[in-house]
């Protein structure tokens, strides 16, 4: 079982820059798809980025693409996930999470989570 520790949440300006990190423990993190996840107030939770074991293919919603990047470095068991041209709308709690058994990493599941970072963008 692998446990996430995310790190690098804050408060920014719209338009704004910010880079999340994911530190994962364990000696298989490059066995796992990673993902992101944010909660809003209110909301359910949404997927942000996806990326696959090697880090040779990612997801992302409309929402964020163009605007978000998700890397991963296995050497580090850790996963990052860049946010760039930040906005309100995208306040929310955000969530690191991996799976082991999975295709398609835009659906998951994602069976392992961390505690959540609070990203929040003011206008």
């Amino acid at each position: 079982q692998v446990q996430l520790v995310e790190s690098g949440g804050g408060l920014v300006q719209a338009g704004g820059s910010l880079r999340l990190s994911c530190a994962a423990s364990g000696r298989t993190f490059s066995a796992y798809v990673m993902g992101w996840f944010r909660q809003a107030p209110g909301k359910e939770h949404e997927i942000v980025a996806a990326i696959n074991r090697s880090g040779g293919a990612t997801y992302y919603p409309d929402s964020v693409k163009g605007r978000f990047t998700i890397s991963r470095d296995n050497a580090k068991n850790t996963q990052y996930l860049h946010m760039n041209s930040l906005k309100p709308g995208d306040t929310a709690v955000y969530y690191c999470a991996a799976a082991r058994d999975i295709t398609d990493i835009s659906r998951g599941p994602y069976p392992y989570w961390g505690q959540g970072t609070q990203v929040t963008v003011s206008s």
